[in-house]
């Protein structure tokens, strides 16, 4: 069980990272899923790019994980508006079918559960 644990942690790591990258290689994206009722989106898009990216490494260092676990927890709750806003508004986004932007609102509570574990025993 803990080698699936572990194994589970850094691709939970790994996935963040790849998604806070993709804040800055995509960062036009990322700013049409801002709520409009938001100042700065571009800066916060940049900000929650790094956040992914600084968290999910953390997650992958034994002594900051399970910090990093409380700060994906709270990053998702955050960033939450903005995939509401998403399934909102899916003309926004028509490339992207809306039976999945409904999808993405579960989701959401199963990486709030995967980052969760992590806060509980160390692996």
């Amino acid at each position: 069980m803990v080698l699936v644990k572990r194994a589970m942690c850094w691709l939970l790591g790994l996935l963040f990272v790849a998604a806070g990258a993709n804040h800055f290689l995509n960062p036009a994206f990322y700013v049409r899923i801002m709520p409009p009722y938001l100042p700065w989106p571009l800066e916060l898009v940049y900000l929650s790019g790094v956040a992914e990216i600084g968290l999910g490494v953390m997650l992958l260092i034994p002594k900051t994980k399970v910090f990093a676990a409380w700060g994906l927890i709270a990053l998702l709750i955050a960033v939450f508006p903005a995939n509401i806003h998403m399934a909102l508004h899916p003309e926004a986004f028509p490339e992207i079918p809306t039976a999945f932007l409904y999808a993405r609102l579960p989701l959401q509570l199963v990486f709030l559960a995967w980052a969760w574990w992590f806060t509980r025993r160390r692996c």
